[in-house]
């Protein structure tokens, strides 16, 4: 699954839960004897079973159907679990008029929760600002996974409002309140008004202190954040986090501004594989399977 997501689609359909497994199924589909192919399903094959051995994973339904009894080979017990972080900040409802960031995040962390459900994995969704606005209990069951759909689709109808980000104050609490070790992803675009980066990094490091392992998406809209590519006439810029405006034309700030912002990105990019912290750029302009590829590997590397 190759293209990228529709997030306009998204909005106006906001059935998450059908969106998800669509996506997922087709991510699986695509990695056909790849080695994450054990991702794609409860378990990876059938075989005949051997007198003696338990009866704990027979198929019953296949019995029904062929008379003959199989057993469920799976590729492996799994018992992770995984907390998902969104930032719920102004600058995340960039761009509209479709909100693209947080829309792509919401979407992300579905397909990641129907996935890790799939594989018998526990996770739980808290979205933050300012503050830990809402954390849920991580679990692993079906129930559990339609209610975090549910919570995902209330988030995608939000109206944004003006709220600040503190990403380190709010992960130092998460750090708090995680008591066992956690994959911990993150998904932001780590614009905060209110603290430097060796403050977000000391968060961070106390996830890493306390045993977690941190996957970080920094989410972007590479096009005008990265690029500065907007078309040469007179704009009012506004910080949607603290409402200051400048009047200007792109030309006259886009060498200065790609500069600044390589620089920060080099930087962001520096501090997480120096404390050993998967950074995965983000673009909403690219599909999911950034998302579900990079999750697998990191997976891969728990076992």
């Amino acid at each position: 699954m190759k293209e990228k997501i529709n997030i306009a689609t998204v909005r106006q359909f906001g059935n998450i839960e059908f969106l998800a497994r669509q996506m997922v199924e087709g991510f699986i589909t695509g990695l056909h004897k790849s080695p994450y192919h054990g991702f794609s399903v409860e378990f990876a094959e059938h075989r005949l079973y051997n007198t003696g051995e338990s009866t704990r994973h027979i198929d019953w339904k296949v019995f029904a159907k062929t008379d003959r009894l199989y057993t469920k080979r799976y590729e492996e017990e799994t018992n992770l679990r995984c907390q998902i972080l969104i930032d719920s900040s102004s600058s995340m409802y960039y761009p509209a008029p479709n909100y693209d960031k947080i829309t792509f995040s919401i979407m992300a962390a579905a397909c990641l929760s129907y996935m890790l459900q799939n594989q018998r994995d526990a996770v739980g969704i808290s979205t933050f600002s300012q503050s830990l606005e809402l954390q849920t209990p991580i679990k692993s069951t079906p129930t559990h996974l339609h209610s975090l759909f549910i919570l995902l689709e209330k988030l995608l109808k939000e109206i944004p409002k003006e709220k600040k980000t503190s990403v380190a104050s709010v992960i130092h609490q998460i750090a708090d309140k995680i008591n066992k070790r956690s994959l911990v992803i993150i998904f932001s675009d780590m614009f905060d008004n209110e603290e430097n980066l060796d403050d977000i990094f000391s968060s961070l490091q106390h996830l890493k202190h306390n045993n977690h392992e941190v996957l970080l998406f920094h989410v972007l809209d590479s096009k005008t954040e990265e690029e500065f590519d907007f078309e040469e006439r007179p704009y009012e810029f506004i910080d949607i986090e603290n409402g200051e405006k400048i009047k200007l034309q792109p030309s006259q700030i886009k060498e200065h501004y790609k500069r600044a912002i390589k620089s920060y990105h080099h930087d962001l990019k520096l501090k997480c594989g120096q404390y050993k912290i998967d950074f995965i750029t983000a673009d909403v302009n690219k599909g999911i399977e950034q998302i579900l590829q990079s999750y697998l590997i990191k997976r891969t590397k728990m076992k």
